[in-house]
C-alpha cells in the first residue's frame, strides 16, 4: 500500500465534504483522505455549475450547511454581499434569508467552511488531503479498508465511507444504455447550446428540476426557438414560496403511519390552509422533517404504492423551483415556445440530415409516433439504481456482494448508522455511506440539511 489514512472518504462533492467538516471539528487526531476526481473539493455535480441562472431551489434560510446553525448560510451571504460579493442580489429585492444564491456561489460557501474547518483541525493534528482520483476497487477486511484507484495507486484505512453523491441520468453511463445521453445535450452545458440555430426546435425528456436547468441554460445560451418537453405524467415543479408557519400536524398525531394515511390528512391540512386564505405550502413544508421515520416504518408494500402512484406529484410539490427559473419556464409557456406534454420515450430513430428524432407515446394513446427536433436534452433525473450504474466502483462493490441494493433498488441498504448492508444482510464495521446513497432508506437523503444532519451523526460515530 503507497499510503494510509484514518478515514478514506470517497467523494467530495456536499457529502463528502461535509463529513469532513465534521470530523475536523471532533477532538482528537486523525488522517482524512477524501477522493475525488475534480480539482475542487465541496462542488461535486450540483455546485459545479458557473451560470449565475443555475440557483439553489431553496432560499437561503432553508440550506445551511451547519446542523446546529440554520442561519449559517445567511449570515455568510450577509458578510459576502457587503463584501462586494454577488452583485447581482440587489436585483431580487428581498431579504437575504429569502435569496436563492447560484450554485457555484453555494459552491465557494462550503469551501470557505471547509478551508475553517482545517484550520481548526489542524490546531488538534488532524488534516484533511485531497487526493484527485476515482476510485475504480474496493476490498475490506476484518482490520481494514483497501480501494485501488485509476491511477494505479492503492489506498488503506480504518475505515471508508460511501458519499458519492448522484448520479443525474445526464452524466452517467449506463448498463442496458438507450443511446440517449449519447445523443443527447448535457442539460447545464450552455456553451455547447450556443451552437444550436437560436431558432430551431429544442426536445427535452422529462419535466422536474433538471428540465427547469436546461431550459434556464438555453435561455442564456441565446435560444428563441420551439421547447417540446415530453414527460410521463406531464407535471412541472411548483414554484417555491415562503409561506407563514403551520401547526406541526403530524408532531401532534402519531397515529398516521402509513403513506395513505399521511396523504389523506395533508390534502385535508392544505384545504383547511386553503380555506384560511393561507398558501397550501405551509402545511406541506412541516412534513420534511417526519420523512425519515414515515419511509422507514413503512412496509416494502406501502412504498411501492408511494413511488407508483405518488412520487410524481410528491417531486412536483415538494421539490419545487426557484422563483426566478419558474418565472422564466411560465413565461415561455405563455408565448407558446414551451409545451410540456405528458408522454413517454420510446427510444431514439434512426434518421437522415441534421438533428435527433425520437419515439414518444403520448398518455392514455397506445400508438406512438416519432417527433424530429434539431437538439436533445436528457432531463430524467437523477439515477439511484447503482445496478444500472455503468461505473467501476458501484459494479464492483455489487459484484463482490460488499453492498446490496437498497430498498426498491434505491441506492444501496445500510444499517441506522450508516453501516453499509453486504449481499447477505450484514453491517460491516469498516464501510460506511451517507447522502444520495441512502436515498431507499430515508426517502429524502439528497437535500442540503438531510446531508448536513447525517454528516455530523456519521462523524460522531467513526470517531466514537
Amino acid at each position: 500500500m503507497s499510503e494510509s489514512a484514518d478515514i478514506l472518504i470517497i467523494g467530495g462533492g456536499l457529502s463528502g465534504t461535509m463529513l469532513a467538516v465534521q470530523l475536523l471539528r471532533l477532538p482528537g487526531q486523525r488522517r482524512i483522505s477524501v477522493i475525488e476526481p475534480r480539482a475542487e473539493l465541496g462542488r461535486g455535480e450540483a455546485y459545479s455549475a458557473v451560470e449565475l441562472g443555475h440557483t439553489l431551489n431553496g432560499n437561503a434560510a432553508r440550506m445551511s450547511v451547519d446542523p446546529d446553525n440554520p442561519d449559517d448560510l445567511t449570515q455568510w451571504l450577509t458578510t459576502h454581499i457587503a463584501g462586494g460579493g454577488w452583485p447581482e442580489s440587489a436585483e431580487q429585492a428581498v431579504p437575504i434569508s429569502e435569496l436563492f444564491p447560484p450554485r457555484g456561489l453555494f459552491g465557494v460557501y462550503v469551501q470557505q467552511r471547509l478551508a475553517e474547518a482545517r484550520v481548526a483541525g489542524a490546531q488538534q493534528g488532524s488534516t484533511v488531503e485531497h487526493i484527485c482520483a476515482e476510485v475504480v476497487d474496493l476490498q475490506s477486511d476484518a482490520d481494514s479498508v483497501q480501494v485501488s484507484l485509476n491511477d494505479g495507486r492503492r489506498l488503506r484505512s480504518t475505515y471508508a465511507v460511501l458519499a458519492t453523491g448522484m448520479f443525474p441520468a445526464a452524466r452517467t453511463p449506463q448498463k442496458e444504455s438507450s443511446g440517449l445521453n449519447a445523443a443527447a445535450l448535457d442539460p447545464w452545458d450552455v456553451a455547447a447550446m450556443r451552437q444550436l440555430d437560436p431558432q430551431s426546435t429544442v426536445l427535452i425528456i422529462g419535466s422536474g428540476l433538471t428540465m427547469v436547468d436546461a431550459v434556464v441554460s438555453l435561455e442564456q445560451a441565446g435560444h428563441r426557438g420551439p421547447i417540446e418537453v415530453f414527460s410521463r405524467h406531464g407535471l412541472l415543479p411548483h414554484v417555491r414560496r415562503q409561506p407563514p408557519a403551520w401547526p406541526d400536524f403530524l408532531a401532534e398525531d402519531h397515529s398516521i403511519r402509513t403513506p395513505r394515511q399521511l396523504l389523506r390528512e395533508l390534502r385535508r391540512q392544505c384545504r383547511d390552509a386553503i380555506a384560511q386564505g393561507i398558501d397550501w405550502q405551509a402545511p406541506l413544508d412541516t412534513v420534511r422533517a417526519h420523512i425519515a421515520r414515515l419511509w422507514s416504518q413503512a412496509t416494502d408494500v406501502q412504498r411501492r404504492q408511494f413511488v407508483r402512484h405518488v412520487r410524481p406529484w410528491w417531486e412536483s410539490h415538494h421539490h419545487r423551483s426557484a422563483p426566478l427559473s419558474a418565472a422564466l419556464v411560465e413565461r415561455l409557456r405563455s408565448e407558446g415556445r414551451l409545451r410540456i406534454q405528458a408522454a413517454s420515450f420510446k427510444g431514439l430513430e434512426p434518421h437522415s440530415g441534421a438533428g435527433v428524432s425520437i419515439r414518444i407515446r403520448r398518455r392514455g394513446e397506445a400508438a406512438t409516433g416519432v417527433v424530429h427536433g434539431a437538439a436533445l436534452i436528457n432531463s430524467s433525473g437523477i439515477e439511484y439504481d447503482w445496478r444500472r450504474v455503468a461505473r467501476a466502483l458501484p459494479q464492483q462493490l455489487l459484484a463482490r456482494g460488499l453492498v446490496r441494493p437498497g430498498p426498491l433498488a434505491l441506492g444501496i441498504a445500510a444499517a441506522v448508522d450508516g453501516a453499509v448492508l453486504d449481499a447477505e444482510g450484514q453491517a460491516g464495521s469498516r464501510l460506511f455511506a451517507m447522502g444520495p446513497p441512502l436515498r431507499g432508506m430515508w426517502w429524502e437523503s439528497t437535500a442540503v440539511t438531510d446531508v448536513a444532519l447525517q454528516a455530523k451523526a456519521l462523524a460522531a460515530r467513526l470517531v466514537g
